[in-house]
């Protein structure tokens, strides 16, 4: 049952869009009506708002790391498997791309998965950040990077992270971003991609 709630928790923390609440705070239009109409840091960048497109990338990636830190303090006290925590982490993933509070369109959840590599294994999470920042400041593109670092992280995790079921987890995380990334993948090889920066349209 703890092992249920934890999971459970994890969704419902992940659930939390970050780019519809900043941009609702500041007066500003919903981030799933304009640009690439994905909820995410980038897309809140095109407008502009340098400061709300920063609170949204730093508040989805601590949603990841507030959703797993969580269950590994009470992993040893409530007895939750490290499956649980592996599943979790997924579950955080999951309810940032499909929140249940926003109508279930979220993000592509790069930050949340950063997040989330963070408090399961910071080493992991430090390599696939800095293969972003090289990428996104070599390329100016920030799905590329998102890409890249993205199929690094298993790569990382089988080597870095302490339980093989975390290691599938990050496995199944990176293939969840991949997917959320499908219509980035063809502009990228069509040469549509927008840079980071680009204002909305």
């Amino acid at each position: 049952m703890f092992n249920l709630a934890a999971v459970l928790s994890s969704y419902l923390i992940g659930s939390l869009s970050f780019a519809v609440i900043v941009s609702k705070y500041y007066g500003m239009d919903d981030p799933r009506t304009y640009g690439s109409g994905n909820p995410g840091a980038t897309n809140v960048l095109r407008t502009g708002k340098k400061k709300a497109a920063a609170l949204t990338l730093l508040g989805d990636a601590l949603k990841g790391v507030a959703a797993v830190a969580l269950v590994r303090c009470l992993q040893e006290p409530l007895g939750l498997a490290d499956s649980a925590v592996a599943l979790s982490a997924l579950a955080a993933l999951i309810g940032h791309m499909w929140p249940i509070f926003f109508g279930f369109k979220g993000g592509k959840g790069v930050a949340t998965a950063l997040g989330v590599l963070l408090a399961l294994s910071w080493p992991t999470a430090l390599v696939c950040a800095l293969i972003w920042l090289v990428m996104a400041f070599g390329f100016k593109v920030s799905s590329l990077a998102a890409l890249t670092a993205t199929a690094a992280a298993p790569v990382a995790a089988y080597f870095l992270m302490p339980h093989a079921s975390w290691a599938a987890a990050t496995s199944a995380i990176a293939l969840l971003v991949l997917y959320r990334h499908k219509s980035n993948i063809l502009n990228l090889l069509q040469g549509k991609e927008s840079k980071i920066g680009d204002k909305a349209e």
